[in-house]
């Protein structure tokens, strides 16, 4: 099914995990997507390398493991290090695997790989997918803006060229705050943009995660939040306890103001990611 199907009847709630590294089983994983799988949710997305270096068909692998589980698989795809032919090759063994929806990416740029820069931007991948066919294609957002971009409206207008490109919906960066939403999403709709934002949310469930977060992705931590982990970051137990809650009253005040979905970031966490969806359950739209 392609997501943009789902959001036409629904509150769509779905999950991200990722491939193993190197030196870990792909059973782990595995095993990860066996306790996910009975949550049921409208998709799972497995996350793919973007410095050119990482295990493409690993990835589609695990999409396609997703697949048989009889859940909808969404692929990330950067560009920023890959050829044409290396994403044709992609795309390719994606339809052979039944893989009909992607995340499109510029990805992060690797300072040990020159970008190849044939798609130099997430909206190049997206208009060539278009072009394409077949694909239900998912683009990224950020709702305190991109790091690259020098303000949020100027992030806005290149998110305008992303939707013109052809983007069916899109899914946030994670956010701590979720009046940064709220303002984000009142500014789309001004720009004209009115495709469905899933708001992606992370369980911060441990000290090293939180520091790992602020450095690699420059989400604000609220009052609130940083008060929350200070006062637990201790105690892994009631740590882990207090990142769930924190994240289950984001998704129920989101809920509670129409959001179009939430896309879990589980982080191969498949205890957290039952907790939340359980706790969450009865009170997502359907």
């Amino acid at each position: 099914m392609k997501i943009r199907e789902i959001f036409d009847k629904k509150t769509v709630f779905s999950f991200e995990v990722f491939p193993p590294k190197s030196t870990s089983s792909v059973d782990v994983i595995f095993r990860t997507l066996d306790e996910l799988g009975d949550l049921h949710p409208d998709f799972i997305s497995v996350t793919f390398s973007a410095g050119g270096s990482g295990n493409s068909s690993l990835a589609l692998d695990i999409a396609e493991k997703i697949s048989r589980m009889g859940i909808t698989p969404v692929l990330h795809l950067p560009c920023i290090n890959y050829t044409r032919e290396q994403i044709d090759k992609t795309l390719a063994e994606a339809s052979a695997k039944g893989i009909e929806n992607i995340l499109a990416l510029r990805g992060d740029i690797n300072p040990d790989i020159p970008p190849v820069e044939e798609f130099r931007h997430a909206s190049d991948l997206i208009k060539y997918l278009k072009q394409k066919g077949g694909f239900d294609i998912a683009g990224a957002c950020y709702p305190e803006g991109h790091a690259d971009s020098n303000t949020l409206d100027e992030d806005i207008e290149n998110l305008k060229i992303k939707v013109d490109a052809g983007a069916d919906h899109l899914i946030t960066q994670l956010f701590f705050d979720n009046e940064y939403f709220y303002n984000f999403r009142n500014k789309i709709v001004q720009k004209g943009i009115n495709v469905p934002v899933e708001a992606g949310i992370m369980p911060v469930v441990n000290k090293k995660q939180i520091e790992r977060m602020v450095v690699t992705c420059g989400a604000s931590l609220p009052r609130k939040f940083v008060r929350i982990m200070q006062k637990y970051e201790h105690n892994p137990e009631a740590l882990l306890d207090a990142g769930i809650a924190y994240a289950i009253n984001q998704i129920v005040d989101l809920l509670a103001n129409d959001v179009d979905g939430i896309h879990l970031y589980t982080m191969n966490n498949a205890y957290v990611a039952r907790k939340i969806s359980e706790a969450v359950s009865g009170i997502i739209e359907v």
